[in-house]
């Protein structure tokens, strides 16, 4: 297959912004911390660190090694919320999501090894940076597709006016959503494949509850042209791990994002499936107390790590320090790289690495613990851990060992993934933008409807 190239694109993008830029740190004095601060700053991360001819969205920065599809998907939604802070245009963002979602449906799809970005509508978990392919052998994954397809929808709903452009922009993204085949993707069962890979087939894992996939499977049930059985949102619940952690009662999953990522497309106060109808409570206030367990387990700090406390806190999937062993306190710990650190009623995964998103991406459940968390770290370790586009990945203050790591390990790099819920959610928190935009999108409210969700804002949906 020949390589794709963009010739027939529009590819032109204005990247100035209307409002002062922020710059990155050039001293140790710290800037005030504001969520506004942060907001804006977080933003530019994917306004800036798009590919200027593909449009997609690096999966990590100052480091640069393959785009996300993810972080494109949140990406789309974060010029939504540039648009509406006066950070760009409302012609700036139309014009980079609509380059973007024209790059996406123009993407070479089949089942070839290379040469390709994806197949029946999905996407491969990353591209290369050059020609926005398929990087090496990763997966075509259903989530990844699923957080991308949330971004586009957000546009879809977000661009409403009867120009050329956003009618272009609502036709393409209703293309993209339409192409998915969510249905090849259960492969014969009853939850979703995680993904597929062409050498082998299908990963024998499957999306079962509780975790960051509940989005993707209200898209595929919503789907008008390729559904899953509504009946697979009660597959998925039977799985649910209930039990009380931490002095909080809830479905438990161990890493923060599990709770985040489907909240920040969707908005659950005051709806209920019928596996929550009958704990009595909603999946928002099940992200509240999953954070506040997060927040309790940081303080009682069982292992002894350095800087725990009441607002130095955080675990979800993250970088880490080193794949390294060493003995703190008597045990040894082993600490890692990238990985999902947690802790619940299943398992606690801790090698004493934080990472801000943790709190970030749960503002809107516990306001009253994650601002004052995101204060502390931004003024505490400001000229390590917070640059130009906001807090970097995570840090480390126990893994002292190794060139200039006299204070602790800081992440020299930021993860796309990671900055999404932070922005996300913290527009959520003060407007309700990206929850009132879905509220507006047929395939959610159909994927919510199907799968027994009731009352609330959705009692008011047609």
């Amino acid at each position: 297959m020949k390589p794709f190239t963009l010739s027939l694109l529009v590819v032109l993008l204005v990247f100035a912004s209307c409002g002062p830029k922020p710059t990155p740190n050039k001293s140790e004095k710290p800037v005030p911390f504001s969520l506004n601060e942060l907001k804006k700053r977080t933003f530019y991360y994917f306004w800036d660190l798009a590919d200027s001819s593909n449009f997609q969205v690096l999966d990590r920065y100052p480091s640069r090694t393959f785009s996300s599809i993810a972080a494109t998907g949140f990406g789309l939604t974060a010029y939504l919320i540039g648009a509406e802070n006066g950070y760009i245009t409302r012609k700036q963002a139309a014009e980079r999501v609509l380059n973007t979602l024209q790059v996406l449906k123009a993407l070479p799809q089949g089942p070839d090894r290379q040469g390709v970005a994806g197949y029946k509508g999905f996407f491969y978990h990353f591209l290369t940076l050059d020609q926005a392919l398929r990087f090496k052998e990763v997966e075509l994954s259903t989530i990844d597709t699923g957080l991308l397809m949330a971004g586009i929808l957000s546009a879809m709903s977000y661009f409403d006016k009867n120009t050329p452009e956003e009618k272009a922009i609502r036709e393409t993204a209703d293309f993209l959503y339409r192409r998915v085949e969510w249905d090849w993707a259960l492969n014969g069962a009853k939850t979703l494949s995680m993904g597929w890979h062409p050498e082998k087939g299908f990963i024998p894992a499957q999306w079962k509850g509780y975790n960051e996939a509940m989005v993707l499977l209200l898209m595929a049930i919503g789907s008008p042209t390729h559904p899953i059985p509504a009946e697979c949102w009660k597959e998925w619940c039977n799985t649910y791990p209930w039990a009380t952690y931490r002095g909080q009662e809830h479905v438990n999953f161990d890493p923060l994002f599990g709770h985040q990522y489907s909240h920040m497309y969707v908005d659950f106060r005051g709806i209920q499936d019928p596996y929550m109808k009958s704990k009595g409570i909603d999946y928002f206030e099940n992200s509240r107390r999953a954070t506040l367990a997060n927040r309790a387990y940081g303080i009682a700090n069982p292992k002894g790590f350095t800087g725990y406390g009441e607002n130095v806190w955080g675990l979800t999937a993250c970088d880490g320090p080193a794949y390294d062993q060493r003995v703190i306190n008597g045990e040894t710990i082993q600490f890692m790289e990238y990985s999902a650190r947690g802790a619940c009623s299943i398992r606690e995964v801790d090698d004493g690495t934080i990472a801000p998103t943790a709190a970030g991406g749960s503002i809107p459940f516990a306001p009253e613990v994650c601002i004052p968390a995101l204060k502390t770290m931004w003024e505490t370790y400001y000229a390590d851990l917070v640059d130009e586009y906001g807090f970097r990945d995570a840090f480390n203050l126990t893994y002292i060992w190794g060139k200039d790591k006299e204070k602790g390990w800081f992440d020299p790099d930021y993860i796309g993934i990671d900055q999404g819920p932070v922005i996300i959610q913290i527009e959520n928190h003060q407007t309700e933008l990206v929850w009132n935009l879905m509220k507006k999108n047929p395939y959610i409210v159909a994927g919510l409807k199907k799968s027994g969700f009731t009352g609330g804002w959705l009692g008011q949906t047609n």
